[in-house]
């Protein structure tokens, strides 16, 4: 506002000279010189122009003078203004007035940032060939501008928004944003025939799922097994009487190999239920239900060792109605058929199921273009390196092609189907070993077959990547539960310290002196290293805590050796070689145990009881005899040397017995009376350590006088009770504390 520019004030003050002089008042009235500025002077307000007050009353034309518009709050001011300069006053310095109440100290708290929906490392997106780069930024929350930035990191030209991107290029920018994809595919323009169906066996363990498969095939697997059951994830093609052939999943039934039996229902297109006449439903039969309602796969019900004399098929049958199986018998629609593996009996009939089955679900799939796979199984060769049994869902696999394989990547270099012989390409359905991969896969993993080697590469990177991202993610989030876990304990204690009541809920766990059991486990395939690995952690125990610090595939070698010699492991080995001589010496010398197993029956076994030994154990008090007191003597008249009087109770050993360095209780009519140690033990005229059931002897307790016939007196002892290996019958394992 122009009262504010201190450079006019002269102007101000040379126009309030003039209207003070009638001679220059009535000079500039005339030619109109103070239209612009009356406004400035002292005492004007916008009111004296519309009330027509004297302040402007030298003016003969009011209504005609410019003004400027202010606030009233500064027009309100401006009476209080002298014109001209003026040098600002010099005043004292006053304290601000003290507040009455002292200022609240609150701690800062940050505000919580708001998410909408999940967080991006648990968000799952659909990506396809040729989605744009805008649909893809709709689906990864960011913009199209963050998404064009990673593609220029990762070497690809940006175009429009709206030009079509590479599968492989949307997931490497998924990767980079931090979400999961789901790679979707179109069989649009493809090449689409029937092909083969894959069909996995499922069952309890020793129910005959291996010699089902042996009659089917002519072969002779099952007794070449390890301990006479499964323990491997098999796949083969079976040539039926029918001509036709089918790809059977032959899956293990030990509780331990469960995440084998649900990565045989999610790529299979029927599962057969193999249940054992004599045997009925188990625990893992109804596992195996539930894996196949999971996958949403049809049953067929293959009830087994009909030839036994105690076999029962219809107590079978209601068991499985029980359990919720709509059987064709009951009006449902899953079929039934009684066969023998022994005898053959039955095998054409469960062909005839499997191939009814199949033709009713019109299975089809593409035969041209790059292959889709699934890793069966994984293992390490020592001539031929990481090799990775795969069932191909589409497509054709030809040697050559580079391929990602979960993280890993590499260039076929050979393929043999299950029979061992080489071939250049696996169709739809088909089973193979492909060999030629950089690292090892995980078992369950996508093959994934792309153009070039770099682009392989960057792929295999941006997966590693992303695992670590998850890894560290969830290990720094068990940090700061246990973080907190930790800090509600030592609040409570403090509470406890003050006096203040703590609910039963909070102090329910019980406190326990647990110790870190860490161990290296070496198998000889993949799929088995997971079983072991998820077996041992559900040995955990409040006492025990069982950390799998590294896991492997192969032989046991000197770097375990040397991991193990570090942190003090013990290291297990399943179904691999002896190390050579020269390393078991070297982990007799460090004091390093090695146990090698092929049955896992016998390693369970054997890790819980390891486990056992290690466990510190809770000492708790128990009553290791009983005396009832007979008559009571009393020594008096001692002099000052020997002592006080002493009260003497004559008791018989009930039951148990009674020693001098324990507790002892004395109770009457069930209640408490007293609760000390005791000074002196005589049989006879003896003094003893013990005195057994039956036995007569006197006891004398320190400060207690208060003896009476018929009185109890209890003998405590601590017992350090340590926990229980249990090995229930369908083999699952638990620690018992």
């Amino acid at each position: 506002m122009a009262w504010r520019e201190l450079g006019r004030k002269s102007i101000y003050a040379s126009v309030s000279r003039i209207l003070t002089s009638k001679a220059f008042r009535d000079t500039a009235l005339s030619s109109n010189l103070l239209s612009a500025s009356v406004g400035r002077v002292k005492g004007y307000t916008s009111n004296s122009a519309l009330l027509g007050d004297d302040t402007l009353s030298c003016l003969k034309n009011r209504f005609l003078i410019r003004r400027f518009h202010a606030t009233p709050e500064l027009l309100k001011g401006r009476d209080d203004d002298v014109v001209g300069l003026q040098k600002p006053k010099k005043g004292k310095f006053k304290k601000k007035p003290a507040k009455g109440t002292p200022p609240v100290d609150t701690p800062y708290v940050p505000p919580k940032l708001q998410t909408n929906g999940k967080s991006t490392s648990e968000k799952t997106i659909e990506i396809f060939d040729g989605m744009t780069t805008v649909e893809l930024a709709k689906r990864c929350g960011q913009s199209v501008a963050t998404l064009q930035n990673i593609l220029v990191n990762v070497g690809e030209k940006v175009a429009s928004e709206f030009d079509p991107l590479g599968i492989d290029i949307a997931e490497l920018i998924a990767m980079e944003v931090g979400v999961n994809v789901k790679r979707l595919y179109s069989y649009e323009g493809s090449t689409v025939l029937p092909r083969a169906p894959v069909v996995t066996v499922m069952g309890h363990v020793d129910h005959g799922k291996t010699s089902l498969l042996d009659a089917l095939r002519q072969t002779s697997v099952a007794a070449k097994e390890a301990g006479g059951i499964t323990q491997h994830l098999g796949a083969f093609v079976v040539s039926m009487s029918s001509g036709a052939s089918i790809t059977f999943l032959d899956t293990p039934g030990h509780a331990a190999f469960s995440a084998m039996r649900a990565r045989g229902a999610a790529v299979t297109d029927i599962v057969v239920l193999v249940v054992a006449a004599d045997d009925g439903v188990m625990p893992q039969t109804i596992e195996a239900m539930s894996h196949a309602k999971a996958a949403d796969v049809p049953i067929v019900v293959a009830i087994n060792k009909c030839d036994k004399p105690a076999s029962d098929p219809e107590r079978v049958k209601v068991q499985l109605a029980a359990e919720g199986l709509p059987l064709e018998e009951m009006g449902g629609d899953v079929q039934v058929v009684e066969v023998s593996a022994v005898t053959k009996k039955g095998l054409d009939k469960l062909e005839e199921a499997l191939l009814l089955q199949a033709e009713l679900m019109e299975l089809k799939a593409r035969v041209d273009g790059a292959a889709q796979a699934y890793v069966v199984e994984a293992r390490l060769d020592r001539g031929r390196g990481p090799l990775a049994t795969a069932l191909v869902k589409a497509g054709t696999m030809v040697c050559g092609q580079h391929v990602v394989v979960g993280s890993e990547w590499g260039k076929i270099r050979a393929i043999r189907d299950t029979a061992g012989k080489l071939t250049n390409k696996a169709l739809p359905a088909m089973p193979v070993e492909i060999e030629g991969l950089k690292g090892l896969p995980m078992a369950g993993d996508d093959i994934t077959v792309v153009d070039a080697e770099e682009r392989a590469r960057m792929l295999s990177a941006g997966r590693k990547k992303k695992l670590e991202q998850d890894r560290l993610r969830k290990l720094n989030e068990e940090n700061i539960a246990a973080a907190e876990k930790k800090k509600k304990k030592e609040q409570d204690r403090l509470r406890r310290l003050n006096g203040e009541e703590v609910s039963d809920s909070e102090t329910e766990e019980e406190e326990f002196t647990r110790i870190e059991l860490p161990i290296i486990v070496k198998a000889d395939v993949q799929g088995t290293v997971q079983a072991v690995t998820d077996s041992l952690k559900t040995l955990n125990s409040p006492q025990v805590f069982v950390n799998v610090i590294h896991v492997g595939v192969g032989a046991i070698c000197q770097s375990d050796l040397d991991m193990a010699q570090a942190t003090g492991a013990c290291i297990v080995g399943f179904n691999v070689r002896a190390p050579p001589t020269s390393l078991t010496l070297a982990a007799a010398q460090a004091n390093i145990k090695i146990k090698l197993h092929r049955v896992i029956y016998h390693l369970l076994e054997d890790i819980g009881n390891f486990i056992v030994e290690k466990a510190p154990g809770t000492y708790e008090t128990e009553v290791a005899g009983e005396a009832q007191v007979l008559n009571i003597f009393e020594l008096k008249g001692r002099s000052k040397a020997r002592g006080a009087d002493v009260k003497i109770a004559g008791c018989r050993v009930m039951d148990g017995h009674v020693s001098r360095s324990c507790t002892m209780r004395l109770l009457r009519s069930g209640e408490v009376m007293f609760e000390g140690c005791c000074v002196s033990l005589k049989r006879e005229t003896q003094d003893v350590e013990t005195v057994q059931k039956g036995n007569e002897c006197g006891l004398v307790l320190r400060d207690c006088f208060d003896f009476q016939i018929g009185d109890v007196i209890q003998c405590l002892h601590q017992v350090n009770k340590k926990p229980k290996f249990i090995s229930s019958e369908s083999g699952a394992v638990r620690i018992e504390c």
